[in-house]
């Protein structure tokens, strides 16, 4: 059986009440070439592009505390930037395309578990909302 190590998904799949991106898009350290003095950033071993990290957090109101904020690493030439709306929340809506997930086994010493290493092609501003999102009803209770 040949499965591949880097699945490809679909972000409503794995982000179905949508994600939110925490802080600001940074570029990922190559721990192994890099050095104290001179940082050099990660490259994808697929496509020679420089890696960039967005953290997220899981709108899935069921997401278990540890599994709600992860990071997602995008490949792209240059970093990535969103467009920021005027009062906007200081999350910002994001929606990743040409999603891969990978899983490894993650190992905190008292137990081990799978984990995912999620990865995208592109990250931008949705235009609509998440698909799995409740609809709020602006019908007054009594």
């Amino acid at each position: 059986m040949a499965i591949p190590r880097k699945l490809p998904v679909e972000f409503d799949i794995v982000f179905p009440f949508g994600a939110y991106m925490v802080g600001e898009i940074s570029p990922v350290r190559d721990f192994d070439r890099s050095t104290r003095e001179a940082p050099v950033q990660a490259a994808d071993p697929d496509s020679g592009m420089p890696v960039w990290a967005v953290d997220v957090v899981d709108a899935d109101p069921e997401a278990k505390k540890s599994n709600r904020t992860m990071t997602v690493k995008v490949s792209a030439k240059v970093m990535p930037v969103l467009d920021r709306h005027e009062g906007e929340l200081p999350f910002r809506p994001v929606r990743f395309a040409g999603m891969t997930a990978t899983a490894y086994v993650e190992d905190t010493g008292n137990f081990s578990r799978i984990a995912w290493s999620l990865r995208a092609k592109e990250v931008t501003t949705p235009s609509t909302p998440a698909s799995g999102s409740a609809q709020r009803s602006d019908k007054a209770v009594a």
